[in-house]
């Protein structure tokens, strides 16, 4: 009997998983989507509504929510061999495991790299929580409480234990949890401008690009910020953003007139160019510290030193 947390290989058997406790109350759909990496979501809710996965031996639905010790039989599924997971190499993990910056009670604070994406889809075969899971093999629960950008870099929480992920997640939802971001504008910032509140909207564009827009119809945003250090050309800003929307800090700079620099989306490409001429390569966004309380009431405040090409940036401003 397998209780692996990984899929068996493509075109394998029967497969049978023992629900860890630290996943009980977890929906059957999500602890097979965790799992069956590289099998289609379509394919794995139609052997649940077909009745094919068996929890102790009965059929369940989609959302139904597994107890500790519960007994899930998968059916023989083929995974389409494009889609079989990408395994996260020696470099990677090596980055990865130098990145901890926190590791107990439950939770993680990973100081993300640049350039790599949180979790896999839409072209990403492997994110950040994949190669995460792939790292702590003896870790039943593995999962994001939060989200940064690709591009962005810096402290990011991943939670090992369910009870901490829920409780962290109350925080966030309740404002409680802190957030803080270094950031390069563009320009000089407006003095005197600490608080931006801007509604934003998520439009599509046709060709599937995805862009933030200030709109009168968008979600309520604010996101206060504070000037650090004055350049000519550029601002280095602290943002803590009290409102969690897509790209917020982002467009909340370019709605002030200030733009990040080296943000492909949303700056203008002759400031990315004069920038590129600083050494920047990279959107100047960074996850700065996360403050947050666990579920026994230990406080954690964790900081994410800034990357030494961002830091070389600031270097070549502060010469001109």
């Amino acid at each position: 009997m397998s209780t692996d947390q990984s899929p068996s290989p493509q075109g394998s058997g029967v497969q049978f998983f023992t629900v860890p406790e630290e996943l009980a109350g977890q929906r059957i759909d999500n602890f097979l989507l965790a799992r069956l990496k590289g099998v289609p979501r379509s394919r794995i809710y139609r052997i649940l509504r077909k009745g094919e996965v068996r929890v102790n031996k009965g059929r369940v639905k989609a959302e139904y929510r597994l107890q500790g010790g519960d007994l899930v039989r998968v059916p023989p599924i083929r995974m389409a061999e494009e889609s079989a997971p990408a395994v996260a190499g020696d470099s990677l993990r090596k980055a990865l495991e130098s990145a901890i910056l926190y590791d107990e009670g439950g939770l993680l604070v990973v100081n993300k790299p640049a350039g790599l994406a949180v979790h896999g889809g839409s072209g990403v075969r492997l994110g950040l929580i994949e190669a995460l899971r792939q790292m702590y093999p003896e870790s039943p629960f593995m999962e994001l409480v939060h989200r940064l950008d690709r591009d962005t870099s810096g402290a990011i929480l991943v939670a090992r234990k369910r009870a901490v992920l829920l409780h962290i997640q109350s925080e966030l939802r309740a404002g409680k949890l802190g957030k803080s971001y270094l950031a390069l504008a563009a320009g000089k910032w407006p003095r005197g401008r600490k608080i931006v509140e801007a509604p934003l909207k998520k439009n599509t564009l046709k060709s599937g690009e995805r862009m933030v827009v200030v709109d009168g119809e968008g979600k309520p945003s604010t996101t206060r910020f504070q000037v650090e250090e004055r350049f000519n050309g550029a601002t280095l800003m602290s943002a803590e953003p009290v409102t969690g929307r897509t790209h917020q800090i982002r467009v909340h700079a370019q709605f002030v007139g200030c733009p990040l620099a080296g943000d492909a989306k949303y700056t203008p490409d002759e400031i990315n160019s004069a920038f590129r001429d600083q050494g920047l390569k990279r959107l100047f966004l960074h996850s700065a510290g996360v403050r947050c309380t666990l579920p026994d009431g230990r406080k954690v405040d964790v900081k994410a030193p800034l990357p030494p090409e961002l830091e070389a940036v600031l270097a070549n401003l502060r010469r001109d």
